[in-house]
């Protein structure tokens, strides 16, 4: 799903991180900027950005700002798409409609 090499764990005091995997998008965020210790990581359905995409659709949870918070973290995911696995592959299957339908109306 996601290679830990990809997300130094030192950039997220200075950037977040995000991307998708069949449906869930997931954004990495340092907790205190330069001074963070501790991540968050937040999951959520297609098709909208984490800004648009509604508080109850998002899950998030905390983590040392470590390898091994990261690792724990990437755990974390995996274990949130195969338990909801047919959840993410639906928004997958539907973000087409959405962009299409979202288009159509302009």
């Amino acid at each position: 799903m996601i290679d830990k090499k990809l997300i130094p764990v030192g950039g997220l005091k200075k950037e977040p991180f995000s991307g998708s995997h069949n449906g869930m998008r997931y954004l990495f965020r340092g907790d205190d900027g330069k001074n963070s210790t501790t991540f968050t990581v937040f999951i959520y359905p297609e098709p909208w950005c984490f800004e648009q995409t509604p508080e109850d659709q998002i899950e998030q949870e905390n983590f040392p700002l470590s390898e091994e918070g990261m690792d724990l973290a990437i755990a974390w995911l995996f274990e949130k798409f195969e338990a909801e696995k047919e959840r993410w592959l639906n928004a997958a299957k539907e973000m087409m409609h959405t962009v299409n339908k979202t288009s159509a109306g302009q």
